[in-house]
């Protein structure tokens, strides 16, 4: 007889009862690979099967359990063949709504049937209303029993995948409850104590089997403090997990920078404007970080118009003095010619040469350029995601500079620096790295977030800049704002009007906008009207923003092509078609290319009827700010961090149950509480982490 395998917290979860190979593969997808790692499954929502409701007292969303009597029940053809059946309790009408149904069903639901019933309650035309609820036909004997069919406690709902059903979640996660006395909490007694935190081992035992009588609005609130517990449990082991990246990068070896800055100091001489006190605060953080011996790694954030390029220029010509290559890493082809342009108008009279890699380039002057960055003859290089591709080698590689930092995931970052990586007969040196954004980030959110980076803010815009007015108008009075670019023209300024549109297609975007140029242009014909789009040639597109920068236009018609780095201080006046299109963060960096001067600028968002709720929220939020830290807090709750931050995609910042917009205000606790676990309790930090973040060790090898 074969003795079965004891089963501890670490056992793979193929050792649990009904786990096959399929399973397993399953329940991998969801990071689920020990019989511990169920119990930090944890459930996403609560259904409450533990008691019925009154018809009449349930509202809109609620997912509730009643018993009702069919009153009628009918076929209908509303587009599509359905079946309609309006159930009473005497408190009120509910209607069961089923687009798929046999005949048994349609028979048995006829006037006078008792049924119970499970589902979600919508605010229909007439009634509140259920679609295809899950329901039981009622007999005498389970009317009489006024318990029958009612769980004993709420049912948990947890994060799933394709292939894996809640039965089956819900079974495996009780096996690993009876394991749960072998768990150990890793986070030490007096930190507990100090954060008056629930036991851990009745946390996991409250969230997966809630007791009959909990309070549902407390769980679905996330303020239950079994909640509470795992969320800063959760957040304590992302704030460890980047602390010790941040570690290990300060005991990597990098190429200190001792140089005299003359390059810069002749650039800034060439400057016809002054630097801001932020922007000079700025630059000396980065060049102490630059002297050291290990890499930096700093994150800088400014609003749009800030002066941030000239920071990262600042750094560039540092690294260059003390005879190293640069990389700068943009988002799009459209930005990373604008730093090519801006860069080699900067760098060309110092004698230094800009290499622009790009997926336009033609062969010939493809495998010129990747020779330049290989022989050293390139001093910055410019360009996409195409910088870190096998083909691409640099000879010195001191410095990289990512540009806005939110659009690349942590292993586009890291795969950049492992690129630069150089080895010695003892030891291998790593590049130096500054990385920027113009999506500003609450403060306490950024040390969070970015805890792996020194992080910097230029949090000053270059003076003599006046507030952008920000008007929000409807499409219906476009004849009225086509009359306000006339008077605005013969005042002698620039109009800027951005169309958009919802397909990623750049043909139909060039279509829309040259069909909006000709009736723009036929309404104003005395206006010397331009166009630019993603699917010109760049040195059309040049042509076009050279005339415009030096007055030769009035009007400028753009795709978002235009949303960063043009610069014309005469353009006041901004329109944004079909602005509920557009995320915040776009709106406020398009609105940036406005009030760039000292003459009064405004902004007009146009919308197309009907506006959703959260596209009226951005509209107003636009309306009424035009600091782009209150911007990014907005942005931050209509979205949520894992898009603002460009992490969705990269599993960095996948929470099980923490919420960083939510949970923000425990930010200064946990951050205190992993200080104190790095000083005094090392030896719990890596299973901590490994226990929340898998793979952890995966972003701190890069």
């Amino acid at each position: 007889m074969v003795t079965p395998p004891l089963i501890s917290l670490f056992s793979p979860v193929t050792e649990l009862k009904g786990v096959g190979p399929k399973m397993a593969e399953n329940l991998e997808k969801l990071d689920i690979e020990k019989v511990q790692d169920l119990l930090f499954h944890l459930p996403l929502r609560y259904q409450d099967r533990t008691q019925f409701y009154e018809i009449g007292a349930v509202s809109h969303g609620q997912e509730v359990m009643v018993i009702g009597e069919v009153e009628h029940s009918e076929i209908v053809y509303r587009g599509r063949r359905m079946m309609i059946c309006t159930i009473s309790d005497g408190t009120g009408l509910l209607t069961l709504r089923f687009f798929h149904f046999s005949n048994a069903q349609q028979k048995a639901l006829t006037r006078g049937t008792k049924v119970r019933c499970f589902g979600e309650v919508r605010i229909g035309k007439t009634s509140r209303e259920m679609v295809h609820p899950e329901y039981k036909i009622l007999t005498n004997s389970d009317s009489q029993n006024t318990q029958s069919g009612l769980a004993k406690a709420l049912t948990p709902i947890y994060p799933a995948t394709k292939g894996l059903q809640q039965r089956s979640l819900l079974r495996l996660a009780q096996a690993a409850l009876s394991h749960l006395n072998g768990l150990e909490d890793l986070i030490p007694q007096q930190i507990v104590a100090d954060n008056h935190l629930y036991d851990l081992n009745h946390a996991l035992q409250a969230l997966h089997q809630p007791v009959a009588g909990v309070s549902v609005a407390q769980l679905l609130a996330r303020n239950h403090p079994a909640q509470q517990r795992l969320i800063f449990e959760e957040l304590l082991a992302h704030q460890l997990s980047l602390r010790k990246l941040r570690e290990q990068q300060k005991q990597a070896n990098g190429i200190p920078f001792n140089t005299k800055s003359t390059y810069f100091n002749r650039l800034k001489d060439n400057l016809p404007f002054d630097l801001t006190n932020a922007q000079n605060r700025v630059i000396e953080e980065i060049d102490e970080d630059l002297q050291q011996t290990w890499p930096m790694s700093r994150l800088v954030q400014g609003d749009v118009g800030s002066g941030k390029t000239l920071v990262a220029a600042a750094a560039a010509l540092t690294a260059i003095e003390a005879g190293y290559q640069v990389a700068l890493m943009a988002p799009t082809e459209i930005l990373s010619e604008q730093h090519f342009k801006n860069f080699t108008d900067w760098l060309s009279p110092l004698g230094l040469n800009v290499t622009l890699l790009s997926g336009k380039l033609k062969v010939a002057e493809k495998r010129e350029a990747l020779a330049a960055t290989e022989n050293g003859t390139s001093h910055l290089i410019i360009g996409t995601h195409a910088l870190f591709q096998n083909d691409v080698n640099f000879q010195r590689l001191g410095l990289i500079i990512v540009d806005e930092q939110h659009r690349f995931g942590v292993h586009q970052r890291l795969s950049l620096r492992e690129k630069g990586k150089t080895q010695t007969q003892q030891e291998d040196i790593y590049p130096h790295q500054l990385v920027m954004t113009a999506t500003p980030i609450p403060r306490t959110l950024a040390m969070t977030t970015y805890a792996d980076m020194d992080y910097s803010v230029i949090d000053e815009l270059p003076p003599g800049r006046t507030p952008i007015k920000t008007v929000v108008i409807s499409n219906s009075r476009r004849d009225e704002i086509v009359q306000r670019i006339d008077v605005v023209c013969n005042e002698g300024a620039q109009v800027y009007w951005v169309c958009t549109l919802i397909e990623e297609s750049e043909t139909l975007q060039a279509q829309n906008a040259e069909e909006t140029t000709e009736l723009l242009q036929q309404a104003l014909p005395d206006l010397k009207i331009g166009l630019v789009h993603g699917r010109m040639k760049s040195a059309e597109k040049e042509a076009i923003m050279a005339e415009f920068k030096s007055g030769k236009l009035h009007l400028l018609v753009a795709t978002t092509v235009i949303e960063v780095g043009v610069d014309v201080p005469n353009a006041t006046l901004m329109i944004i078609e079909n602005a509920e299109r557009l995320g915040l963060a776009q709106l406020h960096q398009l609105r940036g290319r406005v009030g760039r001067g000292s003459k009064a600028s405004s902004c007009v968002l146009m919308y197309q009827t009907p506006l959703s709720d959260n596209a009226r929220k951005r509209l107003e939020a636009l309306r009424n700010s035009n600091d782009g830290f209150e911007i990014a807090r907005i942005d931050l709750e209509i979205r949520g961090p894992g898009e603002v931050f460009g992490t969705r995609q990269t599993g960095e910042l996948q929470f099980r149950i923490a919420n960083l917009m939510e949970d923000q205000m425990l930010l200064p606790k946990v951050q205190q509480a992993a200080k104190q676990m790095l000083e005094q309790y090392p030896e719990n930090i890596e299973s901590l982490i490994e226990r929340w973040i898998k793979h952890a060790e995966d972003y701190a090898s890069v």
